[in-house]
């Protein structure tokens, strides 16, 4: 007798784990809106030069159905780290625009001052120390790689420790007010170099002007030490 209620008990027991489990709520379905976020911030991190990593967060609010959904980042000028909004546009034509909050995690490298340094000092690795980070906590001008400020120098002085910016340096002019200076015409099979006088200071690449002995002013571009280019 004992056997058969106990027979009877274990059938009892399976009966009720098979109900449970056919009862289970099933897992909630994606929210295509969070995965078009999900997808399109995955893209655009790509190009950010770290291993990125991408949090959505869903909407508190109650929405239908997402059909085709669309992900784009609403404005002008948005930073693609940190924390970030993305517009998700629902349907056809001038459909449902959704509006999510997220973060892009972006792990890079980054430089800092190893000991102070004073103002107009030319920058190199060895005052420079490498740092690991999360792109999105630290400065928006954040220097990452040190062949971008060749030829630069520190625009103040600077701490030890400082997070190397762009905004702390600047480019040394090669061209000063009033210097004299080698202006160089080229052309068709021919090159003429005469001397003048700067009205401008300038670094490589920028436009000055420059006065010549008989008085005419030139408009060139530096391209080195002491040296302006005109067109001919």
């Amino acid at each position: 007798m004992n056997r058969v209620e106990r027979s009877g008990s274990g059938a009892v027991w399976l009966l009720l784990a098979a109900l449970l489990v056919f009862c289970a709520p099933a897992p909630a379905a994606e929210d295509p809106a969070v995965a078009a976020a999900q997808r399109f911030l995955e893209q655009q991190s790509r190009g950010l030069g770290g291993d990125a990593h991408v949090e959505v967060y869903p909407s508190g609010a109650r929405f239908g159905h997402c059909a085709e959904p669309r992900a784009f980042f609403p404005g002008n000028g948005q930073r693609r780290w940190g924390r970030v909004t993305v517009g998700v546009r629902c349907g056809d034509g001038a459909g449902e625009v959704r509006y999510l909050q997220a973060r892009v995690s972006v792990s890079v490298r980054y430089w800092v001052t190893a000991r102070a340094v004073d103002s107009d000092t030319p920058i190199d690795a060895s005052m420079l120390e490498a740092r690991q980070g999360d792109l999105g906590e630290l400065p928006r001008e954040v220097v990452r790689d040190l062949e971008s400020i060749r030829g630069q120098v520190t625009g103040r002085p600077l701490a030890k420790g400082t997070v190397l910016q762009q905004a702390l340096l600047r480019t040394p002019p090669l061209v000063e007010r009033r210097q004299p200076v080698s202006v160089e015409a080229t052309g068709s099979g021919f090159r003429i170099a005469r001397q003048g006088r700067a009205l401008d200071a300038g670094a490589r690449g920028e436009r000055v002007r420059v006065r010549m002995p008989d008085r005419q002013t030139l408009s060139g571009t530096v391209v080195g030490p002491g040296r302006v280019a005109v067109n001919w």
